[in-house]
């Protein structure tokens, strides 16, 4: 079991580090959500601006409406040869950032993450699960870290915060988070412009994708789900391995606290979500079967063929409902 030590403690290393550093190489979990790419980006231009020379790592790529934050024509999909300090973000375990644990090019020094399901995989690591967002934790850390804003610093932490917490929605948000929702503002964010982007903007081709999900969706008592499969991502030309976000549509159901949606991948798993109200606890649900997340929001990737793991999946999450579900 990796020790943990007090945050203070782990903190004074992590600055350390940072300042010490000439070269630092940010990661984040494969198929990024907007914490994800928000964070990250944010990350780099604060240590930019501290002037460190900045890799950002994304194994799938910035997913193509966050295309438009500041610094993602600068993310790599593969590791440096000499990553420098190495830093994670908004990443509960070495699995979900979609290279071989093995294959990584240095040990992660630094780990920085909100997810309750964290596995402190890293040298140091400031982990808070009551934070909203990787955003908001590092947010709060920044002073502590010596980390310096400006506009895009403000604007892509706002986009992770808003993402996460769809658009400050979910019982993760507290006082604080709204509070240094405005404090970004202040420094430059554009909540309007990044609220539209980040929740409500959707391509034509993402509603076609969509349609053949919410062609299949069931429903049984308090419990809705539906699945994706991979010739639907064909047939539309979505250009994606995801689900589109139509999981937040799923979660919105009146009447259902926990929704499930399956997408089956190219490489003979499945990629599980799971979305539930408050009082609905996904995530010991979601770890079970080797993923992880949050207590209203968490995911797994399944190998199997689609019906076999709709199957498997809904079974155990039955039994997490069964006795709400009278």
């Amino acid at each position: 079991m990796v020790k943990r030590l007090p945050m203070k403690a782990e903190l004074a290393k992590a600055k350390a580090q940072i300042e010490a550093a000439d070269h630092i190489t940010i990661f984040s979990h494969a198929r990024p959500d907007g914490d994800a790419v928000g964070t990250l980006l944010g990350f780099m231009h604060s240590l930019e601006l501290l002037g460190k020379h900045v890799t950002p790592v994304l194994h799938d790529g910035v997913p193509h409406r966050f295309c438009f934050l500041p610094g993602t024509d600068r993310v790599v999909q593969s590791m440096p040869e000499n990553p420098g300090l190495t830093i994670v973000v908004d990443s509960s375990d070495l699995e979900r950032l979609g290279f071989e644990p093995a294959n990584l090019a240095a040990t992660l020094d630094l780990n920085i993450d909100h997810h309750a399901t964290n596995t402190y995989f890293a040298a140091i690591n400031l982990v808070n699960p009551d934070a909203a967002a990787a955003a908001e934790l590092l947010f709060d850390l920044a002073p502590e870290l010596g980390l310096p804003m400006d506009e895009r610093v403000a604007n892509c932490w706002l986009m992770a915060l808003i993402t996460d917490t769809l658009g400050f929605r979910t019982p993760s948000v507290s006082a604080r988070t709204l509070e240094i929702a405005a404090k970004l503002v202040e420094a430059g964010a554009n909540m309007p412009e990044l609220y539209l982007r980040g929740l409500q903007q959707h391509r034509f081709v993402d509603l076609e994708y969509w349609a053949k999900g919410l062609g299949r969706i069931s429903r049984r008592g308090q419990l809705a789900w539906t699945t994706l499969k991979a010739s639907d991502r064909e047939e539309v030309g979505y250009d994606g391995n995801d689900d589109a976000d139509l999981i937040n549509l799923l979660s919105a159901i009146e009447g259902v606290v926990v929704s499930v949606i399956f997408v089956e991948q190219n490489d003979g798993t499945v990629k599980v979500s799971w979305r539930s109200h408050a009082g609905y606890d996904v995530a010991p649900l979601a770890t079970k079967m080797g993923g992880g997340g949050h207590a209203q929001a968490a995911g797994a990737m399944i190998v199997g063929c689609l019906n076999e793991v709709v199957e498997l999946v809904m079974g155990e999450t039955e039994k997490v409902l069964s006795p709400r579900t009278e």
